[in-house]
């Protein structure tokens, strides 16, 4: 059965935690960028920048390239005015100040543990087993606002470029006939991270 183009963000699979929290990171007062665009359950996160130190959805594609990850978003809570009451949600909405009540407030939850793996679908060319080792870039998609579940996939252009994010650990197969166990289009693939904020020895707030 050929896969269907549904491409889900990087869901944990495995991690030195315990299933479903594993090794959550609290970022807290202040975590999120306040103004920033939305960021959906499984995007990878970047820092914003010098003096900043807050985090926003990254950019994919030549982005995710070049920028050291901050991990993988996992929902976040926050005071809403507009609802008059602390929200607690899987994906954050974008901000402003008529939904939030203020910068402090917002608490992110980001996976960034070195040793997680990810289960993340790829795109319209596929992943293929012989790239097993090799580092991935991603494009991040478009996130579903009704459920908060990212869009985020994996390009398949599989190199040994050291800046790319995500080393690929293996292809899915089992069962047989399930979404993503096809080989090429839309293949489903576990990756780990290659760099990020808790994996590189140099400064990353740049």
């Amino acid at each position: 059965m050929a896969n269907s183009n549904a491409p889900f963000g990087f869901a944990q699979r495995q991690g030195t935690g315990s299933s479903p929290t594993y090794e959550l990171t609290s970022f807290r007062n202040g975590g999120i960028d306040y103004n920033a665009t939305a960021i959906y359950f499984g995007d990878p996160v970047v820092r914003v920048g010098t003096g900043d130190g807050t985090i926003k959805q990254a950019a994919g594609s030549a982005g995710g390239a070049t920028v050291t990850m901050a991990g993988v978003f996992a929902g976040c809570k926050y005071l809403s005015t507009a609802v008059g009451r602390t929200v607690w949600s899987n994906f954050w909405p974008g901000g402003s100040p008529v939904t939030v009540g203020n910068q402090s407030t917002i608490e992110a939850y980001v996976v960034n543990d070195p040793a997680a793996q990810f289960l993340v679908q790829g795109d319209a060319t596929g992943v293929a087993q012989a790239d097993v080792g090799a580092n991935f870039d991603f494009n991040i998609g478009v996130g579903n606002a009704s459920n908060g579940i990212s869009g985020a996939f994996l390009l398949h252009t599989g190199a040994v470029t050291a800046a790319f994010p995500w080393r690929l650990v293996g292809l899915v197969t089992d069962p047989p006939g399930a979404p993503g166990t096809a080989a090429g289009a839309y293949d489903y693939a576990v990756v780990a991270f290659n760099n990020v904020e808790t994996k590189v020895t140099t400064a990353i707030n740049t």
